[in-house]
């Protein structure tokens, strides 16, 4: 318990240092791909090589979080979001939707791989996330469901 506590508590204070030297993107991108990271990381091992596991993507999680975050501006996050929220609502598992900054010329896309629902009705999809900066492309994947008001909202 003591080993866990330990390395949880090293692998939460080098992401943090990790996000705070950047601005609120680079930082939002550290958080986001430490905790996406983390989720990825813990799906291996057992016991003290689980934990490592979660260490490990916690931490690529965050260096890579951090660098795409750095990277993308406002209006390729409002695309990347419209694409994601239509793709989500719209699209067949498999078929994805793509964005494009001309300004930036940073793109992206987003592909629903598989639709579930949960025990309390609601519905939620797998997807693909995709972040193509300069030569630089990105994979990430992740849970969203539908809210009441008809968005998707991330929840893995």
């Amino acid at each position: 318990m003591f080993k866990k506590s330990l390395v949880l508590m090293a692998v939460a204070v080098l992401v943090s240092g990790c996000g705070s030297t950047g601005g609120p993107k680079q930082t939002g991108g550290a958080l986001l791909g430490g905790i996406g990271g983390a989720a990825i990381g813990s799906q291996f091992g057992k016991g003290d090589g689980q934990l490592v596991g979660v260490a490990a993507g916690t931490l690529l999680g965050a260096l890579i979080g951090s660098e795409v975050g750095a990277s993308l501006d406002k209006a390729d996050k409002m695309y990347a979001n419209q694409t994601a929220q239509s793709a989500l609502e719209s699209n067949p598992t498999g078929q994805g939707g793509s964005w494009s900054n001309p300004d930036s010329g940073h793109s992206g896309a987003v592909v629903p791989t598989k639709t579930f629902q949960t025990n309390s009705g609601q519905y939620c999809r797998e997807f693909t996330q995709t972040v193509q900066i300069g030569n630089d492309i990105q994979e990430a994947y992740g849970t969203a469901c539908r809210q009441p008001d008809g968005t998707w909202k991330i929840v893995q």
